[in-house]
């Protein structure tokens, strides 16, 4: 049984960091409250640099934008194994474990500088893009001598103490902050084309660290670590006199520096840092929008292209010399998300715009991998969005917005690398299960002012 809770710790903690990837489905309150569709129309400075660097050519004035938002994930996770009675039967040893992990504020800041004349536009950006974590507290219900009244019905055997084969107290915070320099031009009248070099810091604590190959001491205790980051992103822009709008945009993988992630032993001794790649996922953004005087209709479609990111694309376990499984995780194996994100806007009260908004959500996790991913599915299959905004005067606007998001429950067998066969590269436990579902809430808070006209 030892062995077996070690390498399903080593799983879940590495789902952890698979967490990270997941991208926000909006930028800002305003474009949050739509669903995160703004693509093809540019509400708001922060919703059109974050999703169509070329839109930005829309504001005929200078405008800034500043958005908080209170991010918190409900996660849970179940886990069950079926152990020998010692009498020829068998029993299982289960439990349900609920994260307790507060908010975490990520904010938001742009700013668009313009003129009513200009076919020029210019941008710049601070998005909180990314910021998950979890914390599990340590299963204290255990099978010792000491405890005659251990239950096998309310003990999560993923979190036993790493002595005990599980992996204790699981905690994880990610951040992930970008900065954006955009530039557009409106080449024809209605048509502009606009770039964006991108500029990213991340930061992660982890504990414990599942990508380090396990010493005789266990897996060790991850300090706090950060990597730089790079990428690029480009977009076309179309306004027409009918009131249609149309946009397209491609922002490439952020790539990244290797995470160098220092630890310790549960003993107190130091371990090797461990190196691991992550980076960011491409993203293709396509949008259509129809705008008339009583209201606003906005809808995207996004390709989020895990598949060929380093970090996701790798899956399974690490296989050193002579074909042995190490006991760390190569990587987790998602696949491509597709987000479909739509929105309306009605302006009937004057100086009082409402926003409905509802995002759809592809899911990244198969059957085979969603053991890897088991601890923070990272998946919101369908999300709904509502907000306000009350103009004070005529360039200056409060705004607020709160999302909903809805996740799938995501079963799985536990795998084990010890149980690794040509049939079966993955190490299925049989009989085993373990299950993960999640909700999501996010509470929004802005302002945005515009001056020069």
């Amino acid at each position: 049984m030892k062995n077996l809770l070690i390498s399903i710790f080593t799983i879940l903690t590495g789902a952890l960091l698979a967490q990270t990837g997941h991208v926000l489905q909006g930028a800002g309150a305003v474009n949050f409250s739509m669903g995160g569709a703004g693509t093809a129309l540019p509400l708001d400075v922060n919703g059109a640099l974050q999703w169509n660097p070329a839109s930005i050519t829309a504001f005929d004035k200078n405008e800034i934008a500043l958005s908080v938002a209170y991010f918190t994930a409900a996660p849970e996770v179940y886990a069950k194994v079926t152990q020998p009675d010692g009498q020829g039967g068998t029993f299982d040893v289960k439990g349900t474990t609920k994260d307790e992990m507060g908010a975490s504020p990520l904010p938001t800041l742009g700013a668009v500088f313009t003129k009513a004349d200009s076919k020029f536009a210019f941008g710049v950006s601070a998005f909180g893009i990314s910021g998950f974590g979890v914390d599990y507290p340590a299963t204290t219900n255990l099978p010792t001598p000491d405890n005659p009244d251990f239950n096998p019905n309310n003990a999560n055997p993923l979190l036993f103490p790493q002595n005990f084969g599980g992996f204790g107290h699981l905690n994880s915070e990610y951040q992930l902050m970008q900065v954006g320099l955009t530039g557009a031009f409106e080449i024809i009248d209605g048509l502009s084309i606009g770039l964006a070099p991108t500029f990213n810091y991340s930061s992660l604590l982890i504990e414990p660290v599942p990508i380090a190959t396990p010493s005789q001491k266990g897996y060790p205790i991850g300090e706090k670590t950060s990597a730089l980051g790079i990428g690029a992103q480009a977009g076309v822009f179309l306004k027409t006199n009918l009131g249609f709008n149309f946009g397209i945009s491609y922002k490439t993988a952020q790539y990244f520096q290797d995470l160098e992630i220092p630890g310790k032993y549960i003993d107190g001794s130091e371990a090797p840092k461990t190196k691991f790649n992550l980076d960011y996922p491409a993203i293709l953004s396509v949008g259509a929008a129809f705008t008339q005087d009583k209201f606003d209709i906005a809808l995207d479609y996004r390709m989020l292209n895990y598949e060929n990111t380093d970090g996701f694309k790798q899956t399974g376990w690490v296989i050193g010399e002579g074909g042995i499984p190490t006991g760390a995780v190569a990587g987790f194996g998602w696949k491509n998300v597709s987000v479909v994100a739509a929105g309306v806007q009605l302006k009937m009260i004057d100086k009082l715009p409402i926003r409905l908004g509802y995002t759809y959500s592809s899911n990244p996790i198969t059957e085979d991998n969603v053991f890897f991913s088991a601890a923070a599915p990272a998946v919101i299959k369908h999300a709904v969005q509502v907000g306000l905004s009350y103009m004070v005067t005529k360039n200056l606007g409060i705004h607020a917005a709160y999302h909903r998001g809805f996740g799938d429950e995501v079963s799985g067998q536990l795998m084990n690398p010890l149980l690794i066969t040509a049939a079966d590269p993955l190490g299925k436990v049989p009989g085993s299960l373990i299950t993960s579902k999640m909700h999501t809430d996010v509470a929004l808070i802005g302002v945005s002012f515009g001056f020069g006209r």
